[in-house]
């Protein structure tokens, strides 16, 4: 993903009909109490949104609005980031598998899905779910090997303080 180039930007979501400060699943934010809410800057909303990670509302005059689904999905940003590690590429990535994932609950549960469908589906989510799940690997086994180098050392410095010996080098 090309965080520099201002073309990759998702365009915001017009926001039409009266009372813009409302929509069918509750009020819409303004950046400001967006950022407030979720405790991150309003550039950090606008650098998301440049990134293609959120797509918020926009009035008529270029003012965005942010949603509870948008509210939710910058709280699942800042939750990728704090719990497991993950850079502003590797989010976009999952959040699309995710993304991806919900449209297939989706039209597995149309009533008009035939039973073919589903079974695709199914193989698709679960060839989904193997990709995420080998994401979260990849950061456990380089989380392992910090852990292992990190005892190492812990180890060699406990034993110098142990031997009770000048811990100068030699």
């Amino acid at each position: 993903m090309n965080r520099t180039a201002g073309t990759d930007s998702a365009p915001p979501v017009p926001v039409t009909g009266p009372g813009v400060a409302e929509a069918d699943a509750g009020e819409l934010l303004g950046i400001g109490a967006a950022a407030a809410q979720l405790g991150v800057s309003e550039r950090a909303l606008r650098y998301y949104q440049q990134l293609g990670l959120l797509r918020p509302a926009c009035t008529p005059g270029g003012l965005r609005r942010y949603s509870a689904d948008d509210i939710a999905r910058v709280t699942r940003i800042r939750e990728l980031q704090d719990l497991l590690g993950l850079n502003l590429d590797e989010i976009a990535i999952v959040l699309s598998r995710e993304d991806r994932m919900a449209e297939i609950r989706l039209s597995y549960h149309d009533e008009r899905t035939s039973q073919e469908e589903r079974r695709r589906l199914i193989r698709e989510s679960l060839s989904l779910q193997e990709l995420l799940r080998a994401t979260v690997e990849a950061k456990r086994a380089a989380l392992t090997g910090f852990l292992t180098d990190l005892d190492a050392r812990i180890d060699r410095s406990r034993k110098l303080l142990e031997a009770g010996d000048d811990p100068a080098p030699r």
